[in-house]
């Protein structure tokens, strides 16, 4: 699964799309399955990881990722309440900080969320985070960056003590 390129401007098949409603085109070797099996995997918890991208996640694990909530934003719904409500284990993969320098990881979402203490790790360009029982614990820090950076640039407190 996942072996597909964006389609040739064009020669779009728009029978085949991705989550982000591109026309794609398969690569050799690569599988797809009806989104209704899809649906069926994810709410009949059979998914032991689920990567999302995320606009903001709260320390308590709350994701936000189908919408800003302005009223010029195109919603983005789809999969994503169902991933993050039946996925074992979601993992959150976005920017550290939004276009105007505010961090993402929040003390609470402002944005609508898609799922409800759920988030497991979040990935960076900073660092990577582990979320559990309310609190946020760095797992690891992306050189050149320290601890006081990081901090620095996070809204919310953090543990340090898993630091690898």
């Amino acid at each position: 699964l996942g072996q597909w390129t964006q389609s040739e401007k064009g020669k779009e098949n728009w029978d085949l799309i991705n989550a982000g409603k591109e026309a794609i085109d398969l690569k050799k070797g690569g599988a797809f399955f009806h989104h209704a099996e899809s649906f069926g995997m994810m709410r009949g918890g059979h998914l032991d990881y689920c990567i999302l991208g995320a606009y903001q996640v709260s320390s308590n694990g709350d994701v936000a990722n189908w919408h800003t909530g302005h009223p010029n934003a195109i919603p983005a719904a789809g999969g994503a309440m169902d991933l993050a409500s039946g996925a074992r284990n979601v993992y959150v993969m976005m920017e550290h900080l939004t276009r105007d320098g505010c961090s993402k990881i929040l003390e609470s979402c402002t944005y609508p969320l898609t799922g409800m203490n759920c988030v497991s790790r979040v990935y960076t360009e900073i660092a990577t985070f582990d979320f559990s029982n309310g609190c946020v614990f760095v797992i690891d820090i992306i050189s050149p960056y320290d601890a006081e950076y990081v901090q620095s640039i996070t809204e919310v407190p953090l543990d340090f003590s898993r630091l690898s």
